[in-house]
């Protein structure tokens, strides 16, 4: 299961963006030189993280408590076998997080709406599908991060109770819970099934003769 740690100012382990693994961080301060004072004056609003990973030992540079450089998104990727077109709404709503979160909660409540197709359902009203699938059994944790992914996507869209204008750190947790619904309904029932099928014919059948007791 991928492990991401979103950047952010003054943590201590996040994903480094250079070279993505996830690396212990040192911060330092920027200095220049006061040729009035004749002394090094730190430059408050600038900062330097360095990647602890010792194969890339890159910087990455802070303007206050923003990352300026290098210009990448601080939301995790998708997963790999995340459906094409859902990854491809992800994938947009990744590259403007950054200069707009509520742009990327809409988006990836788009996203969202496509995966219910491929979850079997009719992908037009997310709510009645969420509650068809709760209908079959769907477990609570996915049932609650299928509901704020759809509300904060809704709230995005349509000026509600919650404000996601300048809040990242939430759009950031939804491209999380779309993960794990994808990691959860399609993913680990995928590996699942190809490991069962796996199993010689003889023990397969002695399995359907056990469940016909």
């Amino acid at each position: 299961m991928y492990q991401y740690i979103a950047p952010s100012f003054e943590l201590a382990v996040f994903s480094c963006p250079h070279c993505n693994a996830i690396a212990h961080q040192v911060w330092d301060k920027v200095y220049v030189y006061n040729e009035y004072s004749d002394r090094f004056d730190v430059l408050d609003f600038v900062s330097i993280s360095s990647c602890g990973n010792p194969n890339c030992g890159e910087r990455s540079i802070w303007f206050k408590d923003k990352l300026m450089y290098p210009c990448l998104s601080t939301a995790p990727l998708p997963y790999d076998d995340m459906p094409s077109d859902v990854k491809e709404d992800f994938l947009e709503a990744r590259n403007v997080v950054e200069i707009s979160p509520r742009s990327a909660a809409a988006l990836l409540r788009l996203a969202l709406q496509k995966l219910m197709k491929h979850l079997g359902q009719e992908g037009e009203d997310i709510n009645k599908d969420i509650g068809q699938l709760v209908k079959k059994g769907l477990p609570v944790k996915i049932q609650e991060a299928l509901d704020s992914l759809r509300v904060y996507g809704n709230e995005a869209v349509h000026p509600g109770e919650i404000d996601l204008k300048d809040d990242k750190e939430t759009a950031l947790k939804l491209f999380k819970l779309l993960n794990i619904i994808v990691h959860d309904m399609i993913i680990q029932p995928k590996e699942i099934e190809e490991l069962f099928n796996r199993i010689p014919p003889s023990k397969l059948e002695g399995i359907k003769n056990r469940d016909k007791k």
